[in-house]
């Protein structure tokens, strides 16, 4: 149905004549009666009775002028959603527990009159698509430029690095140092089977390994986050990597250890990906926030830096 017609039923309606409305939409008066005379063959009846007064309703036309408004206020919330400012910012983040998905809570604390619909992707080309389509706005990921380009109205901006731990049980032999050097992990067994090949965060776990000599094991079924806690805290020669921020939660009884990594520090690199003519208000707003929680960060870092934070950090080339 065209709601161009519609709009300028419902304007005679108000008005009561063709003339008025005709004013009211900035149209001629011609063009009134083409719109009507095409809107009554679409509905089959006839809408008007011209009489000397003007343009009176038929029983058809009051029937059907309260859904011609309900067409017109469905039409008003149609662009209202997909309008900049007006819908929520679609953000994809790797995993609703880990670094990203905070960050975004604390933006939402600072700016709450933003609206944000989180969701959860499979890896970065799932995520870069998702942008080119418009299914998101927007997507933190550790982007790899090995072996493909990113298409060139894709933008990548480094959020923030996140340092990524070591994680062990009560009895394993690193359980009761405070600091680790990735040296120091050589011949050690670190299990991470959610590592998918081909994905993102499993190309930064190939490079971290590749670079250390570390023997990183992905082998054996991924049952989730709690299966693979209780694996360690039960094991003597078992170790896993987390990151900094990711947020986990184990029993008492586990008494699990998370030991940092220095000298350097492997972290893991945080991108915001976007599309390069996305405007909507809330993504300038999310890299402002990144922006300054980037300078407090380096500057609290700056303040509280050891001499083991003197040996720098490590990221994988591509990043």
């Amino acid at each position: 149905m065209d709601l161009d017609a519609v709009r300028t039923f419902v304007a005679i309606a108000d008005a009561g004549r063709f003339q008025d409305a005709a004013r009211e939409l900035s149209i001629t008066q011609q063009a009134v009666s083409k719109r009507i005379a095409a809107l009554e063959r679409t509905v089959g009846v006839r809408l008007f009775a011209r009489t000397p007064r003007g343009a009176e309703l038929t029983v058809d036309g009051r029937a059907f002028l309260p859904p011609a408004r309900e067409l017109l206020r469905a039409e008003a919330r149609a662009f209202a959603s997909v309008r900049p400012g007006h819908r929520a910012l679609r953000v994809d983040v790797i995993g609703r527990g880990l670094a990203p998905a905070a960050l975004l809570r604390d933006f939402h604390r600072a700016r709450p009159e933003f609206e944000l619909d989180v969701v959860t992707l499979f890896d970065a080309d799932a995520a870069v698509d998702a942008i080119r389509s418009g299914t998101v706005d927007a997507s933190f990921r550790a982007v790899t430029m090995t072996g493909h380009r990113l298409p060139d109205d894709i933008e990548v901006s480094r959020a923030f690095d996140e340092p990524v731990q070591l994680l062990t049980g009560p009895a394993h032999a690193l359980a009761g140092v405070r600091t680790v050097t990735p040296a120091e992990l050589v011949g050690h067994r670190i299990w991470m089977p959610g590592l998918v090949p081909g994905t993102e965060w499993a190309a930064y776990y190939d490079a971290l390994a590749a670079a250390f000599g570390l023997t990183i094991e992905s082998n054996g079924p991924d049952f989730g986050v709690e299966p693979l806690l209780d694996t360690i805290a039960g094991s003597r020669s078992l170790a896993t990597f987390v990151g900094e921020q990711t947020r986990l939660v184990w029993p008492a009884g586990h008494d699990l250890r998370r030991i940092a990594v220095r000298n350097p520090t492997p972290v893991y690199p945080h991108s915001l990906v976007r599309h390069r003519d996305n405007r909507h208000p809330a993504l300038a707003a999310l890299r402002d926030h990144l922006g300054a929680t980037a300078r407090l960060d380096h500057a609290d870092h700056a303040d509280h830096a050891d001499h083991a934070d003197h040996a720098g950090t490590w990221t994988p080339a591509w990043a």
